[in-house]
């Protein structure tokens, strides 16, 4: 039996069209990092043109007007942290709430009423957090590390308790037989199994935190520390926008999340995989 062939132009046709609509934005941005000030021209041929002399001048200076390492350092401590801290709650409530959630209503209530959590606007709770977290003395990255933990929970607690579908009962019950309880059992049994899932939950997570401006600049707003996404801010003042460092900026800043998802892209695959099919 000859297998069908045949092209599907309209589906070939939208995956040319989306796969230019992502590349071309990264195009624009690569070549004005490297183009010098004069080079940047009004007219679309010259937009898109090559830079007529390659330098890696506008990335020396946007390191310098971001304070680049020390920025990177405060990115990193409250993205990595996040993440840590994430995987660790949130895979033993997940746990908690999709283990009991069919038997008691009651984990089906706190089931509920934390996933609504993703439909609540930042801009709603931006005034009382920010409020609550000066009186509190979390005006800080610790402070921005816990509401992170906070605005990320109803998503994680949805991807885990949807994985533990997967993992089968009778692997707890024989480790109860065993003499495991339930804390042992987590631990050595469904933490590891949920590894794919783990690695999901950290490159959501990392994307969010690292990209994201309005929680560090609310929150920590005169502490004089910054993350990457708001030391980028300095490229724009009310007489206009240097193009060419800001670029420059945002493709440093991209390279260190852009290697952890290619590092963790097998475990991520596996755990979309696994999800989408219920055990």
């Amino acid at each position: 039996m000859k297998k069908d062939t045949r092209i599907n132009w309209v589906l070939t046709i939208l995956l040319v069209i989306g796969t230019i609509t992502v590349f071309f934005p990264l195009y624009m941005a690569f070549i004005i990092a490297f183009k010098k000030s004069s080079e940047m021209t009004n007219d679309v041929a010259g937009a898109l043109a090559f830079p007529a002399h390659w330098s890696l001048d506008n990335f020396r200076q946007a390191m310098v007007v971001t304070d680049f390492w020390h920025s990177l350092g405060n990115s990193l401590l409250i993205t990595l942290a996040t993440i840590g801290l994430a995987i660790l709650i949130h895979s033993v409530a997940g746990y908690a709430i999709g283990r009991n959630m069919a038997k008691r209503k009651s984990f089906r209530i706190i089931y509920l009423y934390i996933v609504s959590g993703m439909f609540v606007p930042f801009s709603i709770l931006m005034m009382p957090l920010v409020k609550q977290t000066a009186q509190m003395g979390l005006g800080n990255r610790l402070g921005v590390i816990l509401l992170y933990l906070v605005f990320y929970m109803p998503m994680n607690i949805l991807l885990y308790t949807g994985y533990l579908k997967n993992i089968p009962v009778v692997l707890e019950e024989a480790a109860g037989i065993d003499g495991a309880n339930t804390w042992r059992t987590y631990w050595k049994i469904i933490f590891p199994m949920m590894s794919p899932m783990h690695a999901t939950v950290a490159v959501l997570t990392a994307l969010g935190t690292w990209n994201d401006v309005m929680t560090p600049l609310v929150i920590m707003a005169g502490t004089g520390e910054n993350t990457l996404p708001l030391a980028q801010l300095n490229f724009q003042t009310q007489f206009g926008t240097n193009y060419n460092l800001a670029f420059a900026s945002y493709i440093l800043s991209l390279i260190p999340i852009l290697i952890f998802y290619i590092v963790c892209q097998k475990q991520i695959l596996s755990g979309v995989a696994n999800g989408a099919v219920k055990g």
